[in-house]
């Protein structure tokens, strides 16, 4: 035993005297098998990450003010790499001169609402068996879409529902599907003549779990999409788009936005607060004299943020189909397969 620990000792001063000169390796966290010493370990090299990031931010800040000082151009800031600006090329993405894309928006199937001909009318309804959460995200769906209309399923078929939507003038219906006491899709079909379009649903946030929420008010929202680029992505844009109405000169103080990242679009709904602010300004006359600092002028300054008022969740399309809901003839513009996620920089929307 003593012979291995002078051993070891030996060899530790042997690495100490071959070190010299050159940085310590540093031992990764997941070598350490202690908890509490693979903790600190980790503390110790994230608050190293950060002094270090701080002087880099400092540095570059110093050398773009020396620039503008000097009247030379500042460094070029560097573009972090991220999965999106590395995404795969894709023939479909749309482009601001694409004609064809243009004349297409002008013969399909939201082209009456998108151009304020016709005022959409939802109609939400759930699947046979619904839990007690679907009720409760339906309820925060119709204070989210305007002139929406919940109807209880029973037992019709979804064919039928379609046909009786189509008769009351319904522009669009929302169908909540529940599994295992929880909404898990979400079917959203175009009346009367399609598409169909089947998303995924995951991560739902009511309002009541959200903290320090806020209740929306009676107001149009206003609505946001952003990231729709792809062909596809353009079409599922303009078919949500149409689930709400289209007035350009409206007073509101709701958004509802749907971001689309990395084909998952994020659904958030917030309102507009307007704060009023002290704050409080030297007098020039006072300043010119030289007179009391304390001697100054409050102005009310407006300040405006957003509170959100849920619920919260994240889409991703399933498949997108032709016409009304058909699930044995019916035809798919698209469909996710598993054979498509081979690259992680692959996105479809």
């Amino acid at each position: 035993m003593g012979s291995a620990k002078r051993k070891s000792s030996e060899g530790e001063e042997a690495a100490e005297s071959d070190g010299e000169g050159k940085k310590k390796r540093r031992v990764l966290p997941s070598v350490v098998r202690n908890k509490e010493k693979r903790s600190q370990l980790y503390s110790v090299l994230k608050r190293e990450k950060r002094i270090e990031k701080r002087k880099k931010t400092k540095a570059r800040e110093a050398a773009e003010k020396k620039a503008l000082e000097l009247g030379e151009e500042p460094p070029e800031k560097k573009v972090p790499r991220t999965i999106e600006n590395t995404r795969e090329p894709d023939e479909t993405v749309c482009r601001p001169d694409d004609v064809e894309l243009f004349a297409s928006n002008d013969t399909d199937e939201f082209n009456k609402i998108l151009k304020q001909e016709t005022i959409p009318k939802i109609l939400i309804t759930t699947c046979r068996f619904h839990s007690t959460r679907g009720p409760a995200f339906i309820k925060e769906l119709l204070s989210v879409i305007p002139n929406a209309h919940y109807y209880k399923r029973g037992t019709y078929e979804l064919k039928k529902i379609v046909e009786y939507a189509k008769n009351r003038d319904f522009t669009s219906i929302v169908v909540v599907h529940t599994n295992r006491r929880e909404p898990d899709a979400l079917l959203i079909i175009n009346l009367p003549d399609g598409p169909t379009a089947h998303f995924k649903l995951s991560s739902l946030v009511l309002r009541k779990d959200i903290k320090n929420h806020g209740n929306p008010t009676g107001h149009k929202p206003e609505l946001v999409l952003n990231h729709f680029t792809t062909r596809l992505g353009h079409r599922v844009g303009r078919m949500i788009q149409s689930l709400f109405p289209q007035d350009p000169f409206f007073r509101g103080r709701r958004v509802v936005t749907f971001h689309n990242q990395r084909d998952f679009i994020f659904f958030r709904h917030h309102r507009y607060i307007f704060e009023t602010k002290e704050t409080k300004e030297e007098d020039p006359k006072a300043k010119a004299a030289k007179a009391d600092k304390s001697k100054s002028i409050t102005k009310g300054r407006i300040f405006a943020r957003l509170q959100e008022c849920g619920p919260r969740f994240t889409l991703k399309l399933i498949s997108l189909q032709h016409g009304t809901f058909d699930t044995k003839d019916g035809e798919f513009e698209w469909v996710h397969k598993a054979d498509m996620d081979t690259s992680r920089r692959r996105f479809f929307l």
